[in-house]
């Protein structure tokens, strides 16, 4: 190679090399996210990923399952998950506290096999007979419908009858006719095959299950996972969350 081959070499490598640095380099996102959230980076993340470039790595369960592995040291680069768990990731040093923001919120109703005769739980006292009337139940272990079913003095009734779910999707087991009802966030009748929603939770005992967003605090992909942040409070997302059943925060 000549001299000058050598030269035009040189500048076309630094030439390329400045337009990467200036259209910024594609990075891919480790993500730990709770199922809500998840079922809208599976609808706009392909948006996402064409729009900037950045790919996104997504492992969707339970919080406590990956909350193990957060604190254990496994990296990871954006999570979505109850306040709760943000509040307790962030006393812990595992993520920017100064990054949390809200993200979703889902309400909480009855699911049942798509098909299936509906129950009426328009109210608190036809709610508790479709419990009790129901062959069996499922609703997930987490902070809410445990205490509910306390609350409404409930629990030694249903105790023999209710099936704790295995993964993150208690309605999955009333898709596949192991379980008459289940108790879940409403997003899960909207986005699991084979299910549909009888109703919500009354208004009297209807509550919400709040999700959030934030970075780790080890994150070395920390622009482009604030641009993620930020694109899930964007129109796209806005849209999806409400076709799912949830409200933006």
């Amino acid at each position: 190679m000549t001299s000058r081959q050598y030269l035009v070499s040189f500048l076309l490598f630094g030439f390329l090399s400045f337009a990467i640095q200036g259209q910024g380099y594609a990075d891919e996102l480790k993500i730990f996210t709770s199922r809500a959230v998840a079922t809208v980076l599976e609808k706009i993340g392909p948006e996402f990923e064409k729009g900037t470039g950045h790919k996104l790595n997504l492992t969707t369960g339970l919080s406590s399952e990956f909350v193990g592995r957060i604190n254990a040291g496994e990296p990871f680069d954006v999570v979505a998950a109850p306040p709760p768990v943000l509040d307790s990731l962030a006393n812990n040093g595992k993520i920017a506290a100064d990054s949390k923001t809200g993200l979703v919120r889902s309400a909480n109703g009855v699911a049942i096999r798509t098909g299936a005769p509906k129950p009426d739980v328009s109210s608190l006292e036809n709610f508790k007979r479709a419990l009790l009337d129901a062959k069996s139940i499922t609703y997930l272990p987490v902070p809410g419908v445990p205490q509910l079913i306390e609350r409404l003095g409930l629990k030694e009734a249903l105790a023999a009858k209710t099936t704790i779910p295995k993964t993150d999707l208690s309605s999955e087991l009333v898709a596949k006719g192991e379980v008459e009802l289940a108790i879940v966030p409403v997003t899960q009748a909207f986005t699991t095959p084979g299910v549909e929603l009888a109703g919500p939770l009354p208004s009297e005992i209807q509550f919400y299950t709040a999700f959030g967003g934030a970075i780790s605090a080890n994150s070395k992909s920390r622009d482009a996972a604030a641009e993620l942040l930020k694109f899930l409070k964007g129109s796209s997302a806005l849209r999806v969350i409400k076709e799912q059943g949830m409200e933006p925060i």
